[in-house]
């Protein structure tokens, strides 16, 4: 019984009845009749006689055929090893009509089918199907070279409707070329749900190309097996005369059809469609017939295939020339985001989409019509943990994705490449929802009937008036050559990452090499430079103690020896620079106000400024290497005591000040200032202003205070006005901010 729990695994392949038009004997190897259907001995024998149990033998004396003994052991022996096309059909006669017979593998048995040899055709089919063919094929253009099968097929087999349906991707049909009597309502656009050709059904099509029901309004015929053989349903998938569901005839009956005819149409060896024929009044076709017109679904399949791959090579071609260039870019380019999304040439040309996100290396880049940053973050938050593979792709959301109506507008449809979950980085597709009216041929719901025992059951449909239903929430399908190309997109950014990260290694040893050499130059010039200095120091002492050394002179040796001292200084804070970048970051609390009270003590004494006026407000803590910090605080200070010396009243100011997790210093004085226009090079290496000329200074101490601040993830800034001062602003993370990290 089919019911609503198992409509689409109703068995139509063992319906156990065979269609009435012919009768069926299946033989077991050893020849031997082991079923039946039971309108064979009508056919063959009276009713005294059984034919379960006899060998086939027994049966070929009533089957008129100048053959020798045993012909249909013959016939099936060859079938055996040519194939059973070749032999099919075999032309007998039974009771003085003419029949075929069929035979066909099921198991471990053999169909012995018998129809009859006159077809209700007015023509030989096989004398006009080559110039049909020909006129089928004779034009390009693909909705007219349908349109054209449709009527060559009606004009051989003389059917009131002939119809060409194609299967969408969810199963339900669609009504694409037809041609009929003038006196039909035409049913092209009509849409038919899946349900009418079930799963099982289309399965069956994809291996008997042609299939006959002659008339719907006969009793089909049981078959009887024989005892021991009753337990296991005969398996009639290979037979022609196989019973129809009676689901399926009560449909046709409601559709007023008596007989119905269909070749099946296929693509990539998956069922495209069906060219359906229908009759109003009962019509049979015979075998030979049906196999020609089986010639015409062959090559209507080959041109529907040929003209489909002209059409996704070309996709194909335009889709991969975009990945080469892409490609290309990924290697050329220094970010992974630069070369996706910066070109002419980006995401979007991989794939027919109109929008696109690539989310890399805590970035997020957006191309065209993407969701709103909120919904964007929501959807990745989902698909971190329900989409499981390397890909995933839907043309409709709403069905995987709850928050999916909120973004229907610009994303239905969507397709991901995970390039790390555990990074979050994706590249994510969209397609924006496509409405439409779908006009069905009925309403397209199961109709559900109740029986007496309370059983709800399956009803065929008895309305096909035309019902229109509105589809939302579905974007276009992605199609296979999408797929591809973004599979092979995804390849070469793993594959450009690898070369990055070579090159990167490649990098860093060249940056160890150059450290290492670094490191040699810095013993260099601490030896081969400091020696000389030392003794150009040495001299210049002894030659100060000497009497009789003139005033003039003395002078002069007391400036070499001064610039002796300066060079020395000069070459240790050049050392300390280059050791900067290796120097070890040990973070932690770093408590500032002794920091700077310290110094300010030392610059006081060292500077001899009794009168200079330094004022120190808030110190709060901060976070990081204390040896880098007092650095920092040593030159900035240090700076703003000796540039304001020539002040008239000399001023420093020291304030920090905690906002949001940061603490910004200000060390700010009165002094010289700095020329705007040299502002933006006031941390380069060894840069001095004009109006510093004739204060002792080297030009490295700012460059090393940036470095320490860069080390810290820190910024420095600094705002001055020239002949009224200067003041440093640098900015650290809090020392309870830092702690956490």
């Amino acid at each position: 019984m089919v019911n609503l729990s198992n409509c689409d695994t109703e068995p139509i392949h063992i319906p156990g009845q065979v269609q009435s038009h012919g009768f069926l004997l299946v033989i077991d190897h050893q020849n031997i009749i082991r079923f039946h259907s039971d309108n064979a001995v009508t056919y063959l024998t009276d009713h005294t006689i059984r034919l379960l149990g006899q060998h086939i033998s027994d049966v070929e004396s009533y089957l008129l055929a100048n053959e020798p003994a045993d012909f249909i052991a013959s016939i099936i022996a060859l079938g055996r090893n040519k194939g059973f096309e070749h032999s099919n059909p075999y032309a007998v006669t039974v009771k003085g009509s003419s029949f075929n017979l069929i035979i066909a593998p099921s198991d471990e048995f053999y169909l012995l089918e018998f129809e009859p040899a006159i077809s209700d055709l007015n023509i030989d089919i096989q004398r006009v199907i080559g110039r049909s063919v020909s006129e089928i094929l004779a034009d390009k253009n693909l909705q007219r070279l349908l349109d054209n099968a449709a009527q060559q097929v009606r004009n051989i087999i003389e059917y009131d409707r002939v119809m060409i349906y194609r299967f969408a991707e969810d199963g339900h049909g669609e009504v694409i070329a037809e041609a009929r009597n003038e006196d039909l309502e035409s049913w092209l656009g009509l849409h038919y749900p899946a349900s009418d050709i079930p799963q099982q059904a289309r399965e069956l099509y994809k291996k008997n190309l042609t299939r006959i029901i002659a008339n719907v309004h006969t009793t089909p015929s049981r078959i009887s097996a024989a005892p021991g053989y009753d337990k296991k349903p005969l398996d009639l998938t290979n037979s022609g005369i196989r019973a129809v569901s009676p689901i399926h005839i009560q449909y046709l009956k409601n559709m007023g059809v008596a007989s119905s005819f269909s070749i099946s149409l296929m693509y990539k060896k998956d069922l495209w469609g069906l060219i359906a024929c229908h009759n109003y009044t009962p019509r049979f076709i015979d075998y030979r017939s049906r196999d020609s017109s089986k010639l015409i679904g062959q090559i209507l399949s080959s041109a529907l295939e040929f003209r489909q791959d002209e059409e996704n090579q070309q996709v194909k071609q335009l889709l991969k020339t975009a990945v080469d260039q892409l490609s290309n870019d990924l290697l050329r380019k220094p970010t992974i985001g630069e070369a996706l999304t910066s070109d002419q040439i980006n995401l979007l040309n991989v794939v027919d989409a109109a929008g696109a996100v690539l989310t890399y290396d805590k970035e997020v880049h957006t191309l065209g019509n993407v969701p709103q940053q909120h919904d964007l973050q929501n959807l990745i938050n989902w698909i971190k943990t329900h989409v499981d593979g390397s890909f995933f792709h839907t043309s409709e959301l709403s069905k995987h994705y709850p928050g999916a109506e909120k973004i229907a507008s610009v994303a239905s449809g969507i397709m991901v490449a995970v390039l790390s979950r555990e990074l979050s980085e994706y590249i994510i597709w969209f397609k924006p929802e496509q409405t439409h009216t779908i006009t069905w041929a009925g309403n397209p719901e199961k109709n559900i009937e109740v029986d007496e025992q309370g059983m709800t059951h399956i009803s065929p449909r008895h309305s096909f008036a035309s019902w229109s239903q509105e589809i939302s929430g579905k974007s276009k399908d992605w199609n296979p050559e999408e797929v591809l190309a973004a599979t092979r997109l995804r390849e070469e950014i793993f594959y450009a990452i690898n070369q990055k990260a070579n090159s990167i290694r490649e990098l860093n040893e060249k940056l160890r090499q150059a450290y290492d050499e670094l490191d040699t130059f810095s013993f260099t010039i601490s030896h081969d430079l400091k020696n000389p200095l030392s003794t150009i120091k040495s001299y210049s002492q002894i030659l100060l103690r000497n009497i009789e050394l003139e005033p003039k002179g003395k002078q002069i040796v007391e400036r070499i020896q001064a610039g002796a001292d300066k060079m020395n200084v000069m070459i240790n804070e050049v050392l300390e620079y280059s050791r900067l970048g290796r120097a070890a970051f040990k973070g932690g609390r770093v408590e500032t106000e002794p920091i700077i009270s310290e110094l300010i003590k030392d610059l006081l004494v060292a500077y001899n400024v009794p009168d200079m006026e330094v004022n120190v407000g808030n110190t709060p803590d901060i976070y990081g290497d204390p040896v880098m910090i007092s650095q920092v605080f040593a030159n900035l200070i240090g700076n703003a005591v000796k540039y304001s010396l020539p002040a008239e009243k000399p001023t420093v100011s020291i304030e920090g000040r905690e906002n949001e997790g940061k603490v910004i210093y200000s060390v700010k004085d009165n002094g010289i200032g700095i020329d705007n226009q040299f502002l933006s090079n006031v941390f380069d290496l060894f840069n001095r202003m004009d109006n510093a000329r004739n204060i002792e200074g080297s030009g490295v101490g700012l460059a090393i205070v940036k470095r320490i601040v860069d080390k810290h993830d820190g910024r420095i800034w600094v705002e001055s006005e020239l002949d009224k001062g200067s003041t440093f602003f640098v900015e650290f993370d809090a020392a309870n901010s830092g702690e956490e990290r």
